[in-house]
């Protein structure tokens, strides 16, 4: 009797304090306005120049959670802060349900969310599908000898954008994955190392400084964009920079590893970094009660694919894998493949035909998934050793279309990440006719080369840069109206000039960075301007 009491006591013990995930949300950031003020708090040089080059400006989303919240949340009977995120304002905490629950009586707190979906009084009803995992400067003409990588690079008709020496130059991406041992020591990435193109990266799994290490699935996503070794390897964004960050616990799946990934990507925008690559997605957790469902790939719904979302609203390219669940029960994209700007990859084979493993669309809200195809079945990669091999899946296809971007951007620097998406997506062969296998297709990156240096031939310059009184624009058509505004956004000149008369004052503007947009007869245009 005493015997069966302990065997229920331990039962009702393991219910009672069984360990929960959750999101805890914040009602406002009260020091927003003292980081608006000196914005470097924020953001380094690089990062705030990629928004005044796309006129974004600085919002709520940017600053940092309020310090105050956190050390009251922290101190709160039983909870583990795993993760933090400005652009959502929330934490992810662990801890028993009754204790996450009694986080709701603090002022500042707007909403608990469970990851358990049963546990939200809004929640969805769980579906009980079966589903798996998702995969895990040149002076000379660039005329690249690719060996066994040819076909990936050539298929896209990158080799046309590297022989004009646009090889990622410029670009910085972040690699956000679940580790990258041997890319300090192994010969593909020697040249990455010389040249000091790994400009860093951090461990949000285990919060160290230590990225040389985990699975080497990273090592191999970065192989295909950074790798160089002649007659067998050449990765399609050579000279670019990057920054590694270990976001994926490899061993288990749990919605944190979502988390990491929006803590990732929210570093790499304070960085300056130009495109976030990705080649994870997440659908089932081995909690079977935080498992996703169909329903959540809606773009919306899902922590990493909000996070991704605003990561392209600050001016980055995302680029994420769709997925290898194509011959499974569930054979839809996760997240944040859902996302409705993220450039979604899947795979085809050397002769162009999609692997039945890529995972397919459309999302939940029936938009177009994937977006674009390239080389995955199989792609060439290195591994941790330094050897050139064979690997399949979404994970290859989804960086070398990454690297891509990188050289196509180098090409035109002027050009939104908007705009940059827009350019890969009609290049690709079935733009007219998508469809949720292909997207759009293979895209042509000579092809977009070509036809967009013959509509950027129009003149078009600002000067003096930096201006002390005055700015001129020269442009062609005989009217255009122009506008300036503060890195917050506020509009503070606007004024129509000539062609004849095509002089701006700023002389009124206190010295600091500035936003402006040109608008003349088409052609749309968007800059900084710096006030002495």
């Amino acid at each position: 009797m005493k015997c069966y009491f302990m065997i229920v006591l331990l039962a009702f013990s393991s219910v009672m304090f069984s360990q929960e995930d959750a999101w805890v949300y914040f009602k406002g950031k009260p020091n927003a306005q003292t980081y608006f003020d000196t914005p470097s708090q924020m953001l380094s040089v690089r990062a705030l120049e990629r928004r005044s080059n796309q006129n974004i400006a600085l919002d709520f989303t940017d600053v940092p959670v309020e310090k105050k919240y956190v050390s009251q949340v922290r101190l709160s009977a039983g909870i583990t802060i795993m993760a933090q995120s400005k652009w959502l304002n929330a934490l992810h905490i662990r801890a028993t349900q009754s204790n996450i629950s009694a986080l709701k009586s603090l002022s500042f707190v707007d909403k608990v969310v469970f990851a358990n979906k049963t546990l939200n009084s809004t929640s969805k009803k769980v579906m009980n599908n079966e589903v798996l995992k998702t995969d895990k400067p040149l002076k000379n003409k660039a005329d690249y000898v690719y060996g066994s990588s040819a076909n990936q690079v050539q298929m896209l008709n990158g080799q046309v954008l590297h022989q004009k020496n646009y090889t990622g130059t410029g670009k910085i991406i972040a690699v956000l994955d679940a580790g990258f041992p041997g890319v300090n020591t192994a010969q593909p990435f020697k040249k990455l190392i010389d040249n000091h193109q790994i400009l860093g990266g951090y461990d949000f799994v285990n919060r160290n400084d230590n990225f040389y290490t985990g699975d080497d699935h990273g090592t191999m996503v970065l192989s295909t964009m950074g790798a160089y070794t002649e007659n067998a390897l050449i990765g399609t964004a050579p000279d670019a920079s990057y920054y590694l960050f270990i976001t994926e616990y490899d061993p288990a799946e749990n919605p944190v590893e979502e988390s990491y990934w929006v803590e990732a990507a929210e570093k790499a925008d304070s960085l300056g970094v130009d495109i976030i690559t990705s080649s994870l997605g997440y659908f089932e957790f081995d909690n079977p009660d935080y498992t996703h469902t169909y329903s959540d790939m809606d773009g919306a719904t899902n922590f990493i694919s909000r996070g991704a979302e605003i990561a392209f609203s600050k001016g980055i390219i995302v680029v994420a894998s769709a997925g290898n669940e194509g011959n499974t029960a569930e054979s839809h994209i996760g997240g944040p493949a859902d996302a409705v700007s993220v450039i979604t990859v899947g795979s085809v084979t050397s002769l162009k035909v999609k692997t039945s493993s890529s995972s397919i669309g459309p999302s939940f809200d029936n938009r177009i998934k994937p977006d674009v195809m390239a080389q995955g079945g199989p792609a060439m990669v290195s591994n941790s050793a330094g050897n050139i091999v064979t690997a399949n899946g979404t994970s290859f296809s989804c960086p070398i279309i990454a690297g891509m971007i990188a050289c196509l951007w180098q090409a035109f620097p002027l050009k939104s990440n908007k705009e940059i998406r827009q350019m890969v997506l009609q290049s690709s062969d079935r733009y007219t006719a998508p469809d949720n296998n292909y997207g759009y297709g293979i895209p042509d990156f000579g092809l977009t080369l070509e036809a967009e240096t013959l509509n950027s031939s129009s003149v078009f310059l600002v000067f003096p840069n930096p201006a002390r009184t005055t700015v001129s624009f020269l442009f062609e058509t005989a009217l255009a109206s122009v506008s300036v505004y503060s890195v917050l956004g506020q509009k503070l000149i606007e004024k129509q000039i000539t062609k004849q008369n095509p002089i701006l004052s700023v002389e009124g503007l206190k010295s600091g960075l500035y936003f402006y947009t040109f608008e003349a007869d088409g052609l749309h245009k968007t800059g900084k301007i710096i006030k002495q």
